[in-house]
């Protein structure tokens, strides 16, 4: 059968690292396009990673014959567009998160899909990191007997690219950037179960000179069984990627460091290259880590979606995952402005972007 061409919305950060795990699992799948809009940046993107075309629009790109599956990796307010634009072009979409910033357009891009006989795939690449599926396979046999605590956090310094400083463009802070992923992981974790209420403290600690979004955010999630979630997101850890787990059931525990395990504590007086994402310097103390796209699990994600285009597998993340993860973050910026836990399902109307919950707490009261 032959390989599922792909083709990049996208030539940042996100681009590189789906370019690159593509290339690292080549028997199902290839990049066969990219596409961005700033000047030069698809041509030296192509070049860099031996991508035969490359478009100035995404819309061009999606009258390729030979794109089958999109992967969209541009801002987060360009998602539902593209996504719908891709289906009614006939092909698949792997959506970076957030799905989108609001939930009628979740539900556009869900409907434009399936409309179009078309898979909208979910790119929660926690799923996948191998680390975490030992720890959820460990838990479904029954190593931590009822498992009642998940703890989530992912730390850095902050985003690669300054549009995720505006929230116009991506609708929120830490908790819209990184909460997404720590409240899909406790969710597929838990087996996908309802989520009964959401509590969040957001607050702007560092980085009010460059945006009015929070930089540090606490969230609880209550599920329907009572197993808890905790979700710590922040753009103010500085030294690199922090990104980790804890799960505490009544018969057992188990801890995950997804990057300092595959780390060499390295000293050096000089500096080199490259340690780990969001590692600012590379002089004194560091951990530099190796297969870094694998530890993510971004290479098994990639597989996984090409694999469901074929029909081989059945996919493990949709359109329906990030519209669940919407929700939850609507729900945890309202919490955060009204100071107060919020019971799902909660779905206001109207809200151009889920900060706006927290800011404007009387939208949030509104909808209650």
């Amino acid at each position: 059968m032959s390989k599922v061409g792909i083709g990049i919305v996208g030539s940042r950060f996100q681009a590189d690292c789906i370019a690159a795990s593509v290339r690292a699992m080549p028997e199902e799948m290839e990049v066969v396009a990219v596409a961005s809009p700033t000047r030069g940046n698809a041509e030296a993107f192509a070049r860099r990673h031996a991508i035969p075309r490359f478009y100035s629009d995404y819309r061009q790109m999606l009258s390729d014959p030979a794109v089958e599956m999109v992967s969209i990796t541009a801002p987060n307010r360009l998602h539902a567009q593209m996504t719908i634009d891709a289906a009614r072009a006939g092909k698949h979409v792997v959506c970076e998160k957030p799905l989108c910033v609001t939930l009628e357009e979740a539900d556009a891009m869900i409907d434009a899909c399936a409309k179009a006989g078309v898979l909208l795939l979910y790119a929660e690449e926690l799923f996948f990191a191998p680390k975490y599926v030992k720890a959820k396979q460990m838990a479904d046999e029954g190593a931590f007997g009822r498992v009642h605590l998940v703890k989530q956090g992912e730390k850095h310094s902050g985003p690669h690219s300054d549009w995720f400083w505006d929230v116009d463009q991506s609708g929120g802070g830490a908790l819209m950037d990184l909460g997404c992923h720590g409240i899909a992981f406790c969710w597929w974790f838990l087996g996908k179960q309802k989520i009964k209420s959401v509590y969040s403290q957001l607050s702007t600690q560092v980085n009010a000179h460059r945006t009015n979004a929070d930089d540090e955010a606490i969230t609880i999630i209550e599920f329907e069984d009572g197993a808890i979630g905790m979700v710590e997101s922040s753009w103010n850890r500085p030294g690199g990627m922090d990104d980790t787990i804890e799960v505490f059931g009544s018969k057992g525990q188990t801890y995950a460091d997804m990057l300092m395990g595959n780390a060499l504590p390295t000293y050096s007086e000089v500096g080199f290259g490259y340690a780990v994402e969001k590692a600012s310097s590379t002089k004194g103390w560091t951990y530099p880590v190796f297969e870094e796209h694998w530890n993510y699990g971004f290479p098994q994600e990639m597989r996984h979606f090409a694999r469901c285009v074929r029909g081989k597998e059945t996919p493990i993340s949709d359109g329906e995952t990030g519209r669940v993860v919407i929700e939850a973050v609507y729900a945890a910026y309202a919490s955060a402005g009204l100071g107060r836990k919020i019971v799902l399902p909660f779905r206001p109307k109207g809200i151009a972007k889920p900060i706006d919950l927290w800011k404007k707490p009387e939208l949030a009261q509104a909808a209650l």
